[in-house]
């Protein structure tokens, strides 16, 4: 009886250890994460193993789509603070990944990061009159400030198509139809909400077509799904949106690291004639 009690704790002990083993092994890029987001895998073998001289059109894209994204962020973190609306808030930290993907390729080719930490402070003067103007459009009322964040989003995906148009390099292209995927969700997130509040959103950017064919898709697996299926198929982008969403992915995987784990440890006892 003393050595199946031993036998017991070991098993405990062992079954504690690769659990904590497994989370502490999770790479540190996918840090903390919203748990019903959708996306493309951060980091494979086109992204790590791919590399290729730059051009300088390639050089400019890659510098230019960091401080946008950046861009997007601020101005969402600036309407939050306005207005409270946790859409903003939610598709913000999405932007947040959009603008370390591209930090990423401007690390690996050795390029120098124009980006600032400080919200609404930017390297391009473009992007800086740009980042003023809309946060002023977006001042005057919530319903202005959605617009504005549909307006960012065809912007966005009308510069990834152009700058994806001027590189062959398979590690960008991979990262800017990613980031594409992403803003197309975050375009039918800002117009749902919009149509919430009775206003029909019309495309300032994006051609007619191209607009109602995102519209009328399902959410993509793109960077920056910020509500994943709590929201598909139910117009629901604000009310599913009414908290900000927390960071439960790490507690998770220590949960479904530990259940597996546990019943592996429990298949493996009972096949050597022990009960825990």
């Amino acid at each position: 009886m003393r050595n199946m009690k031993l036998f017991g704790v070991g098993l405990l002990a062992l079954l504690v250890g690769m659990t904590f083993g497994a989370v502490a092994a999770m790479p540190s890029w996918a840090g903390p994460r919203m748990p019903v987001q959708e996306t493309a895998p951060l980091v494979d073998s086109t992204l790590t193993t791919y590399y290729a001289d730059l051009s300088q059109e390639e050089i400019d894209g890659l510098l230019w789509m960091r401080e946008e994204e950046k861009l997007a962020r601020d101005v969402y973190l600036t309407f939050y603070e306005m207005y409270g609306l946790p859409i903003f808030y939610n598709i913000a930290q999405s932007e947040q990944t959009h603008t370390d993907t591209v930090l990423a390729l401007i690390e690996k080719y050795n390029l120098t990061d124009p980006a600032t930490d400080e919200i609404g402070v930017f390297t391009n003067p473009e992007l800086q009159a740009l980042y003023d103007q809309l946060v002023e459009m977006g001042s005057q009322s919530l319903i202005d400030a959605l617009k504005v964040g549909a307006l960012i989003e065809e912007t966005d995906i009308a510069d990834l198509e152009e700058w994806t148009a001027k590189t062959d390099n398979a590690d960008i292209i991979q990262v800017y139809e990613s980031l594409k995927a992403g803003s197309e969700n975050h375009l039918r997130g800002f117009v749902s909400v919009l149509a919430n509040y009775g206003v029909t959103y019309e495309p300032q950017v994006v051609s007619e077509d191209y607009y109602k064919e995102v519209i009328s898709s399902a959410n993509s697996h793109g960077f920056g799904n910020p509500m994943g299926d709590v929201v598909r198929g139910h117009g629901m982008w604000e009310s599913a949106a009414q908290e900000p969403v927390q960071d439960t992915g790490i507690i998770d995987g220590i949960i479904n690291t530990f259940r597996n784990t546990w019943n592996w440890m429990g298949g493996f006892a009972h096949r050597m004639g022990f009960a825990i």
